[in-house]
């Protein structure tokens, strides 16, 4: 806390004024954070909505969620949540359903104005929208995870990740 007071340029009192405790504070950061980022993925979503080139589209969006996902401070904030889960299992649920569900639904209504537009055949937007991702940041996210920043990926290969996993994706839900 004194640290955080520190940084914050107030001091402790004040901080223990708005927060009395480390768990408070914690749980105030995560949900900020949640709030901060809840919809970043809105204009991108939106701007795949609209595409006329569909492969295009799902690679311009896969590029954002590589860029974002995998970047050292969303991917240092899902190992804190992750490792403080058993102890906050409230926070970690928040942090779950306001910041990737909701991601999630945002691209499978997209998904589904792409299926009305006879652009994409998808019956399940939820499991394809959780497919996507998971074929554009599976991989990526499980090694940084694992292994640390440090073990990145350059540009050149996660565009190579976005190029295959859009053509696996439109493999399966193409417009026929």
């Amino acid at each position: 806390m004194n640290a955080v007071a520190a940084r914050a340029g107030i001091s402790k009192q004040t901080l223990y004024g708005a927060y009395p405790s480390k768990d408070q504070l914690y749980a105030a950061v995560v949900e900020d954070w949640v709030e901060l980022g809840s919809d970043a993925l809105r204009p991108d979503t939106l701007a795949l909505a609209g595409a006329t080139d569909v492969r295009d589209g799902l690679q311009k969006l896969a590029t954002v969620l590589q860029a974002g996902i995998l970047s050292p401070r969303v991917l240092a904030m899902r190992t804190l949540v992750a490792a403080e889960a058993d102890s906050f299992p409230e926070v970690a649920a928040d942090y779950g359903t306001r910041s990737w569900d909701h991601n999630l639904g945002m691209l499978a209504e997209t998904l589904t104005v792409l299926t009305s537009r006879g652009l994409l055949t998808i019956a399940d937007a939820e499991v394809a929208a959780e497919q996507f991702v998971w074929l554009v940041v599976g991989a990526p996210l499980n090694r940084l995870s694992l292994q640390g920043t440090a073990q990145g990926y350059n540009a050149r290969r996660l565009q190579h990740i976005v190029h295959e996993a859009v053509a696996t994706f439109l493999s399966r839900y193409g417009g026929h």
